[in-house]
């Protein structure tokens, strides 16, 4: 009896605990990329699985991506001053940074639908709430599934454009769309979270040396 007590406060504190907000920590993410055509599949298994990193304190938050496909790329936001910096190292572009404002506007919002659905997921211990976004733009259209916690409040590449839309960080992120013809899924899911203390310097504004601004066109 006392066993089964013990086991049941130290999964009341392990939920109370995951539930809590986190407002600094580190976030691991994996992202596959399949499709119906058997050429680009066979393309992007070569790719194999992507891992990001992600970087959060209070409003600021800095995503780290190094693939082949794209080379690293660092996404640095400050959503307390809705600056979003972009660092891209690729072998053939070169070192280049661009900079820009972080807003929902109306124009970005054109063409793009999110509705709350009524399905929940536990991720890693954290509630999740589902969100159904369809978007039509540039003549192509894209369907994406969400579920986002609200324990953690970090900029996300993946609701960029509808932040406002959606509540709380995406742990799974999963977007259909057309590509050639073709049906392409990517599915983004946050593997590990990490309550742990990050250094200010991550999320310093001052592009590095050697790095070119990229204009926009």
């Amino acid at each position: 009896m006392k066993k089964l007590v013990l086991i049941l406060l130290v999964a009341i504190s392990f939920n109370a605990f995951a539930q809590e907000k986190l407002a600094e920590g580190v976030l691991v993410s994996k992202m596959t990329m399949s499709s119906d055509n058997e050429q680009m599949n066979a393309q992007l298994a070569m790719v194999g699985d992507l891992e990001s990193t992600t970087y959060f304190k209070g409003l600021k938050s800095r995503n780290e991506t190094n693939n082949p496909m794209t080379g690293e790329v660092i996404t640095i936001a400050d959503n307390d001053a809705k600056e979003l910096m972009i660092l891209m190292n690729n072998p053939m572009a070169g070192k280049m940074y661009s900079k820009s404002e972080i807003k929902d506007s109306e124009e970005d919002l054109k063409g793009i639908s999110v509705t709350k659905g009524d399905e929940k997921k536990t991720i890693l211990g954290y509630d999740c709430d589902q969100y159904v976004v369809t978007m039509a733009q540039g003549g192509q259209s894209m369907d994406m599934e969400i579920f986002a916690t609200k324990a953690i409040n970090a900029y996300s590449q993946q609701t960029a454009g509808f932040s406002q839309k959606v509540e709380g960080f995406p742990l799974y992120f999963k977007m259909t769309m057309d590509q050639g013809g073709s049906k392409m899924t990517i599915i983004n899911e946050v593997t590990d979270i990490k309550k742990e203390s990050v250094s200010a310097d991550k999320f310093d504004m001052t592009p590095p040396a050697g790095y070119q601004e990229r204009k926009a066109e």
